[in-house]
């Protein structure tokens, strides 16, 4: 019974004083757009991208607002390259490392190798034809 009043209370404090997840701008965020098509083989792959002010849930390591950088780059396609049927992703990392070892990853899904061949064309925009710009994920 006395061991059970321990555990009870024990358990009574970890509830309590739970670790809430914090909402936090980050200085530096890496973030890196992929759009694909149903209708064709092409693939576009952006560059690696510094974007600053950043919104970032910490405990669940989230990306807050990430509809609205995939919406950037779905815009993109739909408005300057004439492009509306683009499924675009965006895939970030708090590192330029971790960033870096995603890209080569998908990289490397796409380009195939000797052994497997990919059937798809992939096509890179560099920062000149398109950037990521902060969503301001302030609450009003």
């Amino acid at each position: 019974m006395k061991y059970l009043k321990y555990i009870l209370l024990t358990l009574v404090i970890c509830v309590a004083t739970g670790a809430e997840a914090k909402q936090v701008q980050t200085p530096h965020m890496y973030m890196f757009g992929f759009a694909a098509s149903f209708k064709d083989s092409v693939v576009y792959i952006t560059e690696i991208q510094d974007v600053q002010g950043v919104w970032y849930e910490t405990k669940s390591r989230t990306l807050l607002g990430r509809d609205n950088y995939s919406s950037q780059l779905k815009l993109h396609f739909k408005e300057k390259m004439m492009m509306p049927d683009r499924v675009c992703m965006v895939f970030f990392a708090t590192t330029m490392k971790e960033a870096e070892k995603k890209y080569l990853k998908l990289r490397k899904k796409y380009l195939g190798d000797a052994k497997h061949p990919s059937t798809y064309e992939v096509r890179y925009l560099s920062q000149q034809d398109f950037h990521f710009e902060a969503v301001d994920m302030t609450e009003e």
